[in-house]
Order: structure tokens, then sequence, then C-alpha cells
């Protein structure tokens, strides 16, 4: 059998890929201090350098470049969950590993502030919330809803709508977040405590019957 062997991206492409990840860098840093609605693809492109017209040939929008921001931000915690939700993978374990690294995730400083983001300015730009739902929020729940239904086939957790469940166990976590936005300081350790209460909870609340 002939063995295939991937080319490696020539000189060019590694250069358009270095240019996207310096753009993508400089806007998340730009939407984050500026919010959305002062972040302008004019500004974007003055600090990148060169001419507008690299930047539009890259995103031909805001609201592309916010999506691409967003996925970006997201792609190791993606790669990092999928690990955690392994088919086969012990419940229990699995779920308090999920809340230790999703509540770690949304109350890290960028996550503080691009939530604050969010809620800030999605009545203005409603937009702006739908592409955030569908490249973050809604993505963990079908992974963790894909995982439950495992669960739910194997008799242990307790047959439900497997996406209604991972709202619910994210949104438990998300209580941690809320309190962080509203100003109150909790230390990792808090953090991770309350974690483990969380998933005790969930696990309570969707124990084989």
């Amino acid at each position: 059998m002939t063995k295939i062997v991937e080319k490696a991206p020539g000189k060019r492409e590694a250069r358009k890929e270095e240019r996207r990840e310096a753009i993508l860098a400089i806007a998340k840093r730009v939407f984050l201090d500026q919010g959305y609605s002062g972040a302008s693809m004019s500004a974007i492109s003055a600090e990148l350098g060169g001419s507008k017209g690299t930047l539009w040939s890259y995103f031909p929008s805001k609201e592309e470049l916010f999506a691409a921001v967003l996925d970006d931000a997201t792609k190791d915690y993606r790669a990092q969950l999928a690990d955690v939700l392994k088919p086969g993978e012990d419940v229990g374990a699995a779920v308090r590993q999920f809340c230790k690294g999703f509540i770690a995730k949304v109350s890290s400083p960028d996550g503080l502030r691009l939530h604050r983001l969010i809620a800030s300015e999605v009545a203005r730009f409603p937009e702006i919330g739908e592409i955030f739902y569908r490249r973050a929020p809604l993505p963990t729940q079908q992974m963790l809803a894909a995982f439950f239904e495992r669960a739910m086939d194997a008799g242990q957790l307790r047959r439900a709508d497997p996406l209604f469940a991972a709202r619910v166990l994210a949104s438990l976590c998300l209580g941690v977040q809320q309190r962080m936005i509203w100003g109150f300081e909790l230390s990792a350790t808090e953090r991770d405590r309350e974690a483990g209460e969380m998933a005790d909870i969930f696990l309570r609340a969707f124990a084989p019957e």
C-alpha cells in the first residue's frame, strides 16, 4: 500500500497563518479593552499595520472577526473537554473534572471580561449574543449532551433530555462566575471546592432511578 505523505505548508501559507493569528490576537485585545461597539475594523487594521484591505481579505466583517476570536479563544478548551468526555470515562469523575475546568475557564480574567462585554452590549447588538452562544456555550453543551446520552444508555444516569442535563450542569457552574462578575473574590481553592459541590448536586439529581 502506498503511504500518503501530507505536504508541509509552504512559506506563503505559513505567513498567511501567522498573519491571521496576529489579527486574532490584536482583535481579541481590542474587543476586550474597548467592547464590541468601541472596536472598529479600522483601528484593528491600523494596529496590525498595512492596508485595510489586508484585514478585510481575512475577515469581511466585524461579526466574522468576533466569531473567529471566540473560536480561537475556545479551541484549546474544547480539545481538553473532548479528552475529559471520552467514551467509557467514569461519569462521576468526568462530571467533577468538567465542573472544575469549566468554572476555571469562565471565571478567568478573560472569561469574566468577555461575559461582561456580552451582557452590557447584547441589547444594542443582538448579533453578538447569537454569535457568542453558537461559538461558546452551545458547543460545550452539545459535547456534554453526547457524553450524557451514552451514560444514560448505559444506565449510569437516569433517562432525561441529554441537552437539558448539559444545560443544568453548565447553569450550576455559572453561578460561581456570576458572583465574581458582581465583584466577589473567590480563590482557586474556593472555586474548586464549589466545582465539587456542583458536581455532587448534578449527580444526585440525575442518579439512576
